[in-house]
């Protein structure tokens, strides 16, 4: 078995489903010991030995503080923060969202990257050591998602920003943007609200688009995706900072 992650705390957010809950399974099983963190109650089905589930809402940065602080209340320390939380809610032409739909794409996918660094950074220098993993999107370049693509350019600049100031202090911070990846029917939507038809048709535009832009001509996997996310949170990855790293069938984003 990798125990590549053996002594290290994790802290995962949007565990509950997709991405998230497939990174913080193999952290655990590759020796770390892990803070699931979401909104939703299923993140509780991840609970184990050297698994604590929580239910936060990531959005509000006392929410996020309240996660790390759990984190190192419970395992002694945080090594390892991946910034998992962040989708988009509704696809469609930019004209055609509302004010209050635009600032919550911004909320949803950018802020609780934004809260959850901002928690855990102090601990890390504190100890001179950590690693930042932020969840993008190729969604940065591409079409019906202007405001999550919005969100996700922010998360990259933060990735960059935050690699400057502390790569000097022990602390390592990269991004992957994931491409197009297939994952199982979410159990709880994004958006609980039934698509229209109208709708349908922009989603699928953006399927065609991101299938158009890779050079593999398809979707990932989410195995594929984890890979990446965990060399960056690994020692392996020791001598790497400041970086976005596409994970998109050769679509750069």
């Amino acid at each position: 078995m990798n125990t590549r992650f053996a002594g290290k705390v994790a802290l995962v957010t949007g565990a509950a489903q997709g991405i998230g809950q497939a990174v913080a399974l193999r952290l655990q099983d590759e020796g770390a010991q892990v803070v699931a963190v979401d909104r939703s109650p299923l993140v509780h089905e991840l609970e184990g030995a050297r698994m604590l589930a929580l239910i936060a809402d990531l959005e509000q940065h006392e929410e996020c503080v309240r996660a790390v602080q759990a984190a190192i209340g419970h395992f002694g320390t945080l090594d390892i923060l991946v910034n998992n939380v962040g989708g988009t809610i509704w696809a469609k032409p930019f004209e055609h969202y509302q004010a209050g739909e635009i600032e919550a794409e911004v909320r949803r996918s950018l802020f609780p990257t934004l809260w959850c660094c901002h928690a855990a950074l102090p601990h890390m220098l504190e100890q001179r050591k950590g690693a930042i993993v932020n969840v993008s999107s190729i969604a940065t370049r591409g079409i019906n998602r202007a405001p999550y693509g919005a969100a996700k350019g922010g998360v990259n600049a933060l990735t960059a920003c935050l690699a400057f100031e502390t790569a000097e202090r022990g602390v390592r911070v990269n991004a992957t943007a994931p491409g197009g990846t297939e994952a199982p029917p979410r159990r709880i939507p994004r958006n609980g609200q039934a698509q229209s038809d109208q709708e349908r048709i922009w989603y699928q535009k953006i399927v065609d688009q991101t299938i158009n832009s890779s050079l593999m001509k398809r979707y990932g996997n989410i195995d594929e995706q984890v890979a990446a996310i965990l060399f960056l949170a690994s020692d392996e990855a020791s001598y790497i900072t400041c970086i976005t790293l596409p994970v998109g069938g050769g679509d750069l984003g």
